[in-house]
């Protein structure tokens, strides 16, 4: 530089984007006057890169500072799976001179191999760890996550995907997703709640960062359906990619994963906070489209069953599943009906969304709703009915039935079908049906055309077999019903005789007497036990009237 400069008494060199400035410079220096120093993985990324600049090859001396480097980067850095994270962390200062030299590309290399490495050899360890404590397992799994938590969002991209293409084992990998996300996003499992004073018109520069890397760590999540991510990651996840704005790619493919495991959700992680001013105080749009992701799921479960003509039992787990999802839903509608600001169109659009064999009783359905009619007491008349319409009155228990009656904040057509569907069931009750005909109705319904097409044949049969199975359900639910209302009358009866005699002790006892002393007088006196059993079916009917 010296002999190329036009001025032949220049006094001052200035060296313009020197990698690892003046502190490197130095001891480049130190290097040519034959100073002693050490190189370490803290500095000889630095080295490298400014021995490269300054073109110290081996054509002006052996042994020079970039062949002195690379031994160093060699020999000890590629072999040691810390020291190539620590060499990879300070290459995030470095000019893109560092990429020309290929420090990070190696030290990613040497992160991956190496982590193979010991993922072999602690194999025996790991297989020990199966039948140990979970706070040992976790330990074995996580032996180099805290290492890594170091690195800038974009090296570690680069570090996980080449940990995935070498082969290391997807539970570590979800291990170290999740200490990255604790570490840069300040701990995730804390947003559990919305800060009203994190959304701005136009976000930070820090919250901006937070957001690239909610996105690459979504991205970076294994698609292997075997690796169980779990539920509440994802939604922390979720909750940050809200609050931060991320992209709606990231939102939707968090949204897919927890439609995939819907029915293993809590109630708590379906409360997502709204971050809309003005919109109702939970995110229910959300939660709506997991819904539409779940049910997606079971159309397509259920259609490649039909590919196999294959029918599913009462106990097979996509009907289980979507039982438990219909009862977790309606846990949700009650937790979000008292919100005033919750529109109209959304709850009922929660309530359509589901189909009616996803529940066996509308119970909990009644109980949404009657809380919401109670939150919002200047709801329209035809609103009302409008709501009301999405409860089967067939499907309600003797206890919501016996609340629906007395309802004030139910429309009087709702009360009366209420009404009308007890007396149904207190007539078949009395009667001793037990739905027999409605069973034999559906399954005669079922029975294929021959006009149909094998395929809608069997699509036929096995919406008559789910609808079958849901009737199965409730007349579970209501023999358990009759069950407990012949234990209270019984009760009943017992309290009323007094002296702890029953009523079937004392007619018994009677009879017993008048059969001994009045020899064939005695019908007469049966045909009274008769008319006293009469009297006491009437006492039962007269009882579940009143009840109803």
């Amino acid at each position: 530089m010296v002999a190329e400069a036009k001025d032949s008494n220049i006094s001052k060199l200035e060296l313009c984007s020197l990698p690892g400035g003046p502190h490197t410079f130095e001891l480049a220096m130190k290097f040519c006057y034959g100073m002693n120093f050490e190189i370490t993985a803290a500095n000889v990324a630095h080295l490298r890169c400014a021995a490269e600049y300054l073109e110290m090859t081996e054509d002006y001396r052996e042994e020079n500072l970039i062949s002195r480097t690379e031994t160093y980067l060699n020999e000890f850095v590629v072999q040691s799976l810390e020291k190539s994270v620590e060499v990879l962390s300070t290459c995030e200062l470095l000019p893109p001179i560092a990429e020309l030299v290929e420090i990070p590309n190696r030290c990613i290399e040497a992160i991956s191999i190496n982590a193979c490495k010991e993922q072999l050899v602690s194999g025996l360890s790991h297989l020990d760890c199966n039948s140990e404590s979970t706070e040992l397992k976790s330990n074995c799994l996580e032996w180099w996550v805290e290492d890594l938590s170091v690195l800038r969002i974009d090296y570690y991209e680069r570090v996980i995907r080449a940990m995935g293409t070498a082969g290391v084992r997807l539970d570590s990998i979800v291990a170290s997703l999740m200490h990255y996300a604790q570490m840069s996003l300040n701990g995730i499992e804390k947003c559990q709640i919305w800060n009203p004073a994190r959304m701005k018109p136009s976000p930070s520069m820090e919250e901006n960062h937070q957001s690239i890397i909610v996105e690459t760590l979504v991205s970076l999540m294994p698609t292997d359906k075997s690796s169980s991510i779990p539920l509440s990651f994802l939604f922390g996840m979720l909750r940050m990619a809200i609050m931060l704005d991320a992209a709606i790619a990231c939102r939707l493919e968090l949204e897919r994963r927890i439609a995939f495991r819907l029915e293993m959700v809590l109630l708590d992680d379906l409360l997502i906070p709204s971050v809309r001013s003005g919109d109702s105080l939970f995110d229910v749009d959300t939660v709506h489209r997991i819904l539409v992701n779940f049910l997606q799921r079971v159309e397509e479960e259920e259609e490649n069953e039909d590919c196999g003509y294959e029918s599913e039992g009462i106990g097979s787990p996509g009907h289980g599943s979507l039982l438990k999802v219909g009862r977790l839903i309606d846990s949700y509608l009650s937790e979000i009906a008292p919100d005033p600001y919750l529109n109209l169109q959304k709850f009922i659009a929660m309530i359509e969304i589901l189909p009616d064999y996803a529940r066996v009783i509308d119970d909990g359905l009644y109980r949404a709703i009657d809380i919401y009619l109670k939150a919002h007491p200047m709801l329209a008349e035809h609103e009302c009915k409008k709501l009301c319409k999405l409860i089967d009155c067939q499907k309600l228990s003797q206890e919501a039935c016996n609340h629906a009656a007395q309802n004030d904040r139910l429309p009087v057509q709702m009360t009366v079908q209420v009404l009308y569907s007890e007396q149904l069931r207190l007539k078949n009750a009395l009667s001793g049906g037990s739905g027999d005909g409605f069973l034999s109705q559906r399954i005669s319904s079922g029975i294929p055309s021959a006009a149909m097409s094998p395929r809608d044949n069997y699509a036929s049969l096995r919406r008559e077999n789910r609808e079958l199975k849901l009737e199965i359900s409730r007349m579970r639910v209501r023999l358990s019903e009759l069950e407990k209302e012949q234990m209270y009358m019984k009760q009943g009866m017992i309290d009323k005789s007094g002296n702890g005699k029953t009523f079937f002790t004392s007619l018994s006892k009677g009879i017993g007497r008048i059969g001994i002393f009045s020899g064939p007088g005695g019908g007469r006196q049966q045909k009274s036990g008769r008319k006293s059993r009469g009297s006491e079916g009437k006492t039962g009917r007269s009882r579940r009237h009143s009840m109803s």
